[in-house]
């Protein structure tokens, strides 16, 4: 590949005027030069693993992205390598010098989305994504629809509508602690238990977890849509909801589902050049936790419940750490240390930081390769033949189970019932 620059061994750049005095040029210049062009990133990314190829890869896409902001001249081709990466950020945490990759694909992405117009029916089912998932109104009571109808449906829509799901209620107690809880948008209609679940191991804890009225969507489905203005409407509105909260003594905001949490942990950089909120989303970014932070940070008060509780057994499981858990929000072995304090065996699983294929709306938009990362993963989680797998994204909770009879729910499903929830 050309664009290297042996002698320094850092790539070079030379950027086109149409972007190079912009935020993004700037930010993409500085993000580029930090690329030594190693090749370690090859080696942990899932769609270069299945498919071989240098431009189905970091390197290769990166190498894609700054030709375009070059000026130099880029096809659809270019285009089906950008929407065949994950952002499912293995790479950088592979990487030894700190390149942001996910930032510099959404560059390139945003750049290809503007001058090389998609078909028809791509823009159609793109918007459609992006203006029904994010909004509860709509989706809820499509999801209800659906379920009832379930045994009536064919194969293949029946297998993404799962079983409705039946949730203890959950006793709200007053605690002078209090967390902030973002429900989400798919995840209360899929999988309600999930936040009753964290509400109730939280409660136990001595800490009171609020859903704030007012918040929605964490923006992350529409931003990834190349909907970005409407993604920081969202975030802003949901900045707007919890800051009087935040103002009045509410520890963090707690999310159960780690591809929202990622996105939200982005707030601070997404809106870095708005006067109004950047001081607030920064703080925001700060605060936000995914629920097993929530519950390590009270590590002795759990110890101590789950050494009363009678109703803990013994149970082979198989933990899939969401990559928005592990590489997205960096948080790596705590809920296997929470499981394993719960009295759970976790079962081995190889190449635990590879993706399941889930990645937000991957799953349908690139379904073929999703489908073979799929498989690949559960191979991987049945092998130690686990009687349920565990997981901490909505997304891959449900992109799994699609596959597979084994059981599969949030992590914090299972610590709740270990605790007589």
């Amino acid at each position: 590949m050309t664009g290297w620059h042996a002698g320094a061994n850092k790539m070079q750049t030379h950027l086109a005027d149409f972007i190079r005095h912009t935020p993004e040029g700037r930010e993409a210049e500085a993000i580029l030069r930090k690329c030594v062009h190693c090749g370690f990133c090859t080696a942990t990314c899932p769609t270069y693993q299945l498919l071989g190829d240098e431009l189905d890869g970091p390197r290769g896409r990166i190498y894609l992205v700054k030709q375009m902001l070059e000026g130099g001249s880029y096809t659809v081709k270019t285009r089906t390598h950008l929407d065949r990466c994950l952002t499912c950020r293995s790479c950088e945490t592979t990487c030894p010098s700190g390149v942001e990759y996910h930032r510099l694909i959404d560059i390139g992405r945003a750049l290809a989305e503007e001058r090389l117009p998609r078909s028809a029916g791509q823009r159609l089912l793109r918007f459609v994504l992006r203006e029904f998932l994010p909004r509860r109104g709509l989706f809820t009571p499509a999801m209800r629809l659906g379920q009832l109808f379930r045994p009536l449906l064919p194969a293949a829509l029946k297998a993404k509508v799962p079983p409705r799901q039946k949730s203890a209620p959950v006793t709200r107690r007053h605690h002078a602690r209090r967390m902030l809880m973002l429900a989400g948008c798919v995840q209360p209609a899929m999988a309600p238990n999930i936040n009753d679940a964290a509400a109730r191991v939280l409660d136990r804890l001595g800490i009171a977890l609020v859903e704030v009225e007012g918040a929605g969507c964490c923006g992350a489905v529409r931003y990834h849509l190349h909907d970005q203005a409407g993604a920081l409407d969202e975030a802003r509105r949901n900045i707007d909801a919890w800051w009087p909260h935040l103002e009045a003594g509410a520890e963090a905001v707690v999310i159960t589902a780690s591809g929202c949490g990622a996105h939200v942990r982005e707030y601070g950089y997404l809106l870095q050049h708005d006067a109004d909120y950047a001081a607030k989303a920064a703080r925001v970014s700060l605060l936000t936790r995914d629920i097993a932070e929530a519950v390590m940070q009270e590590k002795d008060a759990l110890l101590e419940l789950l050494r009363k509780s009678a109703a803990a057994t013994r149970r082979k499981i198989a933990f899939h750490a969401p990559c928005s858990l592990q590489h997205g929000m960096q948080v790596r072995g705590t809920v296997e240390e929470i499981l394993l304090a719960a009295g759970c065996e976790l079962t081995p699983v190889a190449d635990g930081h590879l993706c399941c294929g889930s990645a937000g709306t991957y799953s349908i938009l690139q379904s073929e390769i999703s489908l073979k990362l799929r498989a690949n993963k559960l191979a991987a989680l049945h092998a130690g033949a686990p009687a349920a797998i565990a997981s901490a994204n909505i997304g891959c909770i449900a992109h799994l189970q699609e596959g597979t009879a084994t059981p599969v729910s949030h992590w914090i499903e299972l610590l709740d019932r270990q605790l007589g929830g």
